[in-house]
């Protein structure tokens, strides 16, 4: 019995260790960055800012719409001059995800 826990514990441990391929830097106890998505060859300062929010929950959940689309819609933008995107996420718990687009 106590070679199968001990089997088990190395399992966890291992598998606790083991990381996944992300797009964006992961903390393993809090994420809270700021990346740049697109940048367009419109030129001079944007007017306008258009936001789109997703959520994920326990890392087994996620809902929203983060598309550039979204965000234009919310920003009433018609011309793109660039977009940024932020991440948050505690302990995988609760994840916030925003895409911000500005143009005109």
């Amino acid at each position: 019995m106590k070679k199968i826990l001990k089997i088990m514990a190395l399992v966890c441990v291992a598998l606790g260790l083991t990381a996944c391929a992300t797009p964006y830097p992961v903390g393993g106890i809090m994420t809270s960055v700021n990346l740049p998505v697109q940048v367009t060859s419109n030129d001079g300062a944007s007017s306008k800012v258009g936001e789109a929010v997703c959520k994920s929950y326990l890392a087994m959940i996620s809902t929203g719409d983060c598309s550039i689309d979204a965000a234009k819609k919310n920003g009433n933008i018609t011309k793109v001059h660039h977009a940024d995107w932020h991440a948050k996420n505690f302990l995988g718990l609760i994840g916030t995800y925003r895409l911000m687009v500005y143009g005109d």
